[in-house]
């Protein structure tokens, strides 16, 4: 028996609980699991586990050698499943989670012309506006649209795009067009509650941070909803340009103060910190990167 076995067994212990749910997830016995943690206790010379008739916990040196045993051996089962992916076609199962309006709109598309490229990936897509724990809810790579990725995680930039403030040329001749993000205290607004900062709305202008508080006409958490409402006169509202691109071209909506909403935001694939990707993860990633710089069209407003 070799270190290796003793050291998966230690770990399989220290997430299981105890010695019996170890031993049901490794397919041994009860006995077996509790002598590979014995020899390994024997080998390094130090006790890892405080062992009761009741509780099973780690030693602080216990604690510390689990949490590198676990990197190595998910180092070791990502390089196996990168060897194992170099020879044969990305398959399985890959769970993605992406923004709801997202997916409404862009990802839709792209997620289409993958699924068609690649036959051998199930896909189990969840569109949801709040952001998930990949590690905890098990999903293998997440779309994020923000404007600073999450450091525990690996990200790739796909694109970006920009918020902007619209409304109808009918609610603009109603209330006067805003000059200055302050003039949109005086306004009405719909306020989409997806958005981060819902009721205060950011602005950049030559390096230079702005901010309003609006007072909503209305309050929804659906963009979809937020350019009926702007279509129909109801305010000013703020979205992202794939929202709101086929209302600006067909006149349905204008675009107001332009020059504070260059500001790009950008779109991110986003999965756990892992040395070797899984083919279907890496196939997903670099399959988003090409459809958008070839297929994104940001709305042109000039």
């Amino acid at each position: 028996m070799d270190t290796f076995t003793r050291m998966q067994a230690f770990v399989q212990v220290a997430e299981a609980g105890g010695f019996s749910a170890a031993a049901r997830r490794m397919s041994k016995s009860k006995a077996l699991i509790s002598k590979y943690v014995r020899d390994l206790e024997d080998e390094l010379g130090v006790r890892l586990l405080n062992r009761t008739t009741r509780q099973l916990s780690m030693t602080e040196v216990g604690a510390a050698y689990f949490r590198e045993a676990s990197e190595i051996l998910q180092r070791l089962e990502d390089l196996a499943d990168a060897v194992r992916d170099t020879h044969k076609e990305p398959r399985g199962l890959l769970r993605v989670s992406a923004p709801r309006s997202f997916g409404d709109t862009m990802l839709g598309p792209a997620i289409m012309e993958f699924l068609a490229a690649q036959p051998e990936i199930l896909l189990d897509l969840r569109l949801d506006d709040r952001f998930v724990d990949l590690v905890e809810e098990g999903f293998d790579v997440a779309v994020r649209l923000t404007d600073m990725a999450d450091s525990s995680l690996i990200a790739r930039r796909l694109s970006s795009f920009r918020t902007m403030v619209v409304a109808s040329p009918a609610c603009i001749a109603a209330h006067g067009e805003p000059k200055t993000p302050q003039d949109l205290a005086q306004l009405p607004t719909i306020v989409d509650t997806n958005l981060r900062t819902r009721a205060t709305w950011a602005f950049l202008l030559d390096g230079d941070r702005v901010t309003v508080t609006v007072k909503p006409r209305i309050e929804v958490n659906s963009p979809q909803v937020a350019l009926a409402a702007a279509v129909a006169g109801v305010g000013y509202t703020r979205l992202p340009e794939f929202i709101c691109v086929g209302a600006l071209k067909r006149g349905e909506l204008r675009m107001v103060l332009e020059e504070y909403s260059k500001q790009s935001i950008g779109m991110f694939a986003v999965y756990p910190h892992r040395r070797h990707l899984s083919g279907k993860v890496r196939a997903f990633v670099d399959f988003l990167a090409n459809w958008f710089e070839r297929s994104y069209d940001p709305c042109e407003t000039d």
